[in-house]
């Protein structure tokens, strides 16, 4: 089990809160763990982007693992910040169903929570390969193949 805590800074409709609990069980490797998820609006997801990863503009999802001071035991495994104006546009440039975006954008913040990162194409590959398996698993079909319905 997980536990979630969900914090929404925005007025933008975003799925069940239910939902963001099943996505990151989906993606999390261990029991008992915890994460903050907090869906925001363009001008604060720009705002941490610049701050924390000297990036201009909005971007869909930021990860911000928890460090845990030695000896301390604590489950948390970090915060998630998600911008809900650009999963929602990136679902429609990319023909995808809106939740099935919003649950990817979930399961790559917990991968990097858990120490994947795609900077090298090695470990981009291997990050790819575990959010596709856990996507299958959820029902959603490889967010990386690209659709053309339109």
């Amino acid at each position: 089990m997980i536990e979630v805590a969900l914090q929404q800074a925005t007025s933008a409709a975003v799925p069940e809160e239910s939902l963001f609990r099943v996505w990151a069980a989906a993606a999390a490797e261990r029991e008992g763990t915890e994460v903050v998820i907090r869906i925001v609006d363009a001008e604060e997801s720009a705002a941490l982007n610049s701050a924390y990863r000297g990036k201009s503009g909005p971007t869909n999802v930021l990860s911000f693992p928890f460090v845990v001071p030695a000896g301390v035991p604590n489950e948390l495994l970090g915060d998630l910040v998600i911008c809900a104006p650009v999963v929602e546009r990136e679902a429609r440039e990319q023909d995808k169903r809106p939740e099935a975006h919003w649950a990817h954008m979930v399961v790559h913040g917990m991968l990097h929570l858990q120490g994947y990162d795609h900077i090298e194409d090695a470990e981009a590959e291997v990050m790819e390969r575990r959010e596709i398996e856990v996507l299958e698993g959820l029902g959603i079909e490889n967010p990386y193949q690209e659709t053309h319905s339109r």
